[in-house]
């Protein structure tokens, strides 16, 4: 898991959260936001704390109905509601890890891609706050599309496939989530890498073979993604140096 992850490809697509960023910055940040909005009903940073303890637990989907339980809070009608809008559509204070700015800032393909579930709004704004929108060239946000396209359902990455004019292993799909991440592009024949970052959300293994990756890494540095001319290249010893190649 620790070795280098050598790949040739012409199009890097990556998944957001808990691979170019961690996820539980966002969930922190929500929290905050969520918690300052509505705090006059409760301790805001006892409630923001509780959250994110209840998170790092392992706790999804009713985190504000339990940190209000724990606090003996009994929620007035409509206040979760209200608490999961501000949470999902909160200004993200987040940053990409620094292992994915290197990565972006290193490598050089012909195009790159992302594809990422979730609502479409905040989707959008954790594009924006991490300056995405300006680095990757096609960004697939699954939430806009109609219910039931998110992944594993492989549109995204057709989507992908006729917007860069490439198929099968000329793509590499870099994600975190063995539960539906790699279902389609393994089935589409192209390359695909977990990355299993310390202190993500997800943590449950594969439970069959379709869904696991190819490879498997902890850092976007121990990638090292070329097209295949800059590959058959280094095999020949040829150096390449902003556009010419010295032998």
């Amino acid at each position: 898991m620790n070795d280098l992850v050598r790949i040739a490809a012409e199009v890097v697509v990556f998944d957001l959260d808990d691979t170019l960023y961690l996820e539980r910055d966002f969930a922190r940040s929500g929290f905050i936001a969520a918690s300052r909005q509505f705090g006059g009903q409760f301790n805001p940073e006892r409630f923001s704390a509780c959250c994110l303890q209840l998170l790092d637990a392992g706790q999804r989907g009713d985190v504000f109905d339990r940190a209000l339980e724990i606090m003996g809070v009994t929620p007035p009608v409509g206040l979760i509601e209200n608490l999961v809008e501000a949470y999902r559509s909160h200004r993200p204070q987040i940053t990409l890890c620094l292992d994915a700015e290197r990565f972006l800032a290193r490598t050089v393909v012909k195009a790159t891609g992302l594809i990422s579930d979730g609502p479409a709004p905040t989707q959008t704004a954790k594009v924006v706050a991490l300056g995405l929108a300006d680095r990757i060239g096609h960004i697939v946000l699954t939430g806009a599309f109609p219910a039931g396209y998110g992944k594993p359902h492989p549109r995204a990455f057709e989507h992908i496939e006729e917007a860069t004019g490439f198929s099968g292993s000329a793509l590499v799909y870099i994600a975190d989530n063995a539960a539906k991440d790699f279902i389609a592009p393994n089935r589409r024949g192209w390359q695909t890498v977990q990355i299993l970052r310390p202190g993500r959300i997800h943590r449950g293994a594969p439970i069959s073979p379709d869904r696991a990756a190819g490879h498997v890494v902890t850092s976007l540095d121990q990638i090292i993604v070329g097209t295949k001319a800059h590959s058959n290249d280094a095999a020949r010893g040829v150096m390449v140096h902003a556009g010419r190649k010295e032998r």
